[in-house]
């Protein structure tokens, strides 16, 4: 066998890259190559249409192999195991209690509890954990800061009552002191005297993570993907460095880090971005030499704790690209993220409910989140195969190039005085609110797009009935003033929606007629186009096969009560057409030319102001026409 497979590939003669690019050159008839087929990506640098073997040649780290130092191809050997979690707000906990136990009939295999600091005592927890095996699934915690220690120790105190090995409880009590900085501006604890508090608690729950790296705020706040990888790794440096030089082991401070990462529907960026991930947290502890002491096997050839540098990480998909319209679409971009983040190896997941940016997820919602998961795993089997992109040349380069890019982010933070130092001063918040920016003027442009929103509206979807609105704090925490500033959680859609929003209250839906004349492919391409544009303000559009003269066209939106008329048509006709089209409707309604062309300067001086192509910002012009046709 092993013969007549050689002797089919000697068959074909091998091509040079060479020969590829000559081949593609051919194929562009003398477009630009790098301004055609290489994608110039937001995390610096750039992605080309082809890869061979030979882009691999000067990378070491994809010699290691699953479960092995640095982790690149995953911590686990021999599967592909994640646990499905699922997060329940605890207002009663009874009724949470109800709530656990039903869904971990559901395939929900952790859970994550959110608790109220003012509510938290002994008797709710023995409520809350009722006829639930500790041992048998994860358990996560969430409560205030101050409450956090309090939290750790009635658990510790629970388990023992009921008998449980602690050394087999796997869960985690989730701390993180940067986190309330970023997102609340405050703080209100001694960050590393609680620390020491949670690692002298916890001692008897070697499998429990209680520092935890919330990086999924940096992804719902807009971050590029190269930022969230370097802040994340600089956010759990700090807790290692910081607790080291307070003089506690590395090996235990590692080995009670947790990152909470976000995905993004950038599909193979994001499994890079975990791959990468885990390979420079990895060198990371073990420049700190953590030291093992026969706890575990893996030792490194000096005897460090290479189980201490193993990257423990729960991935969410992201809310900052959902959308309140067409909201069902963001299934499909939480079922991309998932798969992104389940075949680049993460241990655990939660899937955002479809309702999140308008309602508090109900039990439809959530029951589609859990199943999303349970569909990669039971139909799909991502859960068998460890590392299925290893070898990739695509891939593996891309994961090269993101952990260069996030290593350079790491480093400036470090040079600058270290996470909380960037934090404290502003510096996080500002980049990453200066990148949601940069993305929002991108979306306003439909340089970057969320089907259904600022691209392919659905024309006559109302949202208004289903948007529930919900401030509360979860957390329990009073509001208090800012100390620190904090980032910008505007979700992409936000803008377009409150457009959309505003025209379904207004007393009168304005009404877009496509004047199409001319050419008959640029008429209808054009007519296309700009339903979609003006659809992304709610406004009702009304297609039509073609008139055969301006007039007839005219009369016809007139008689159909046109706010809007847009002439559709080639950029050769509208010299024609466009000046008639604009005197004949005479100011009874706003008169659009669909494109740019290139008598756009003579149109101008006849009166007409509007045009609408591909280089508008969408946002700003469709804001500009509700300010002058809603009521």
């Amino acid at each position: 066998m092993a013969d007549k497979k050689e002797k089919l590939f000697s068959e074909f003669p091998s091509v040079s890259t060479e020969e590829w690019l000559a081949k593609i050159q051919v194929d562009l008839k003398g477009a630009d190559f790098e301004k055609k087929l290489v994608w110039k990506t937001n995390e610096g640098f750039k992605v080309q249409p082809f890869y061979r073997m030979e882009d691999l040649k000067d990378l070491k780290s994809i010699d290691s192999l699953p479960g092995e130092f640095p982790y690149l191809r995953g911590t686990k050997k021999d599967n592909n195991l994640w646990l499905v979690r699922q997060d329940i707000v605890v207002d009663d906990a009874t009724v949470a209690n109800g709530k656990a136990l039903d869904i971990l009939n559901k395939g929900i295999d952790s859970l994550g509890f959110k608790i109220k600091g003012k509510n938290l005592s002994p008797e709710l927890i023995e409520t809350l954990l009722k006829d639930i095996c500790a041992e048998c699934v994860e358990l996560n915690f969430t409560t205030c800061p101050n409450k956090v220690a309090e939290l750790a120790q009635i658990l510790v105190e629970y388990f023992k009552k009921k008998g449980y090995d602690l050394s087999k409880l796997i869960g985690s009590v989730e701390y993180d002191h940067f986190n309330v900085m970023l997102k609340k501006g405050k703080e209100k604890e001694d960050f590393v005297q609680t620390c020491k508090q949670l690692l002298d608690i916890t001692a008897e729950l070697p499998k429990y993570r209680t520092f935890t790296v919330h990086a999924n705020s940096l992804t719902n706040a807009g971050a590029y993907i190269y930022q969230e990888l370097g802040y994340a790794l600089a956010w759990g440096n700090e807790y290692l460095r910081q607790l080291t030089d307070a003089g506690l082991p590395a090996a235990a401070v590692a080995k009670k880090i947790k990152f909470v990462m976000g995905v993004s529907t950038n599909y193979f960026m994001e499994i890079a971005k975990f791959r990468a991930a885990r390979t420079l947290w990895a060198n990371i502890v073990a420049s700190y030499n953590p030291e093992c002491h026969g706890e575990c096997k893996n030792q490194g050839a000096n005897g460090e704790c290479r189980c201490a540098a193993k990257m423990k990480i729960h991935a969410e998909t992201s809310q900052y690209n959902q959308t309140v319209f067409d909201s069902y679409v963001n299934l499909l971009r939480s079922q991309t993220e998932a798969m992104s983040a389940a075949l680049a190896g993460v241990d655990s997941m939660t899937l955002v409910p479809f309702d999140k940016a308008y309602k508090e997820p109900d039990e439809f919602s959530e029951h589609l989140a859990r199943n999303q998961q349970l569909l990669l795993k039971e139909e799909s089997h991502f859960d068998k195969v460890v590392d299925p992109a290893g070898g990739s040349w695509y891939i593996e380069t891309l994961t090269a190039s993101i952990a260069r890019e996030g290593w350079k982010q790491f480093l400036s933070v470090c040079e600058d005085g270290g996470f909380e130092t960037a934090v404290r001063g502003g510096k996080v918040q500002e980049t990453i609110n200066t990148s949601n920016k940069a993305r929002h003027e991108a979306f306003a442009k439909r340089r970057e797009t969320l089907l259904g929103t600022n691209q392919f509206p659905n024309f006559n979807e109302t949202a208004a009935d289903k948007i529930v609105e919900d401030a509360a704090c979860h957390c329990g925490c009073a509001t208090e003033e800012k100390t620190i500033d904090t980032l910008c959680t505007e979700r992409l859609a936000d803008e377009f929606e409150a457009l959309r929003l505003a025209t379904e209250k207004s007393a009168h839906r304005p009404k877009a007629f496509m004047l199409t004349i001319g050419n008959l492919a640029m008429r209808q391409a054009r007519a296309q186009f700009s339903c979609n544009f003006l659809a992304c303000a709610g406004y009702e559009v009304v297609d039509n096969l073609g008139f055969d003269t301006v007039e007839a066209g005219v009369e016809a939106a007139m008689e159909a009560k046109a706010d809007i008329v847009v002439l559709c048509s080639s950029d050769d006709e509208y010299a024609e057409y466009a000046v008639p089209t604009f005197k004949a409707i005479n100011g009874r309604a706003i008169f659009i030319v669909a494109g740019s062309p290139a008598c756009m300067e003579d149109l101008k001086k006849e009166g007409i102001e509007n045009f609408i192509h591909v280089r508008c910002n969408v946002l700003e012009t469709l804001k500009e026409y509700n300010a002058k046709l809603l009521k």
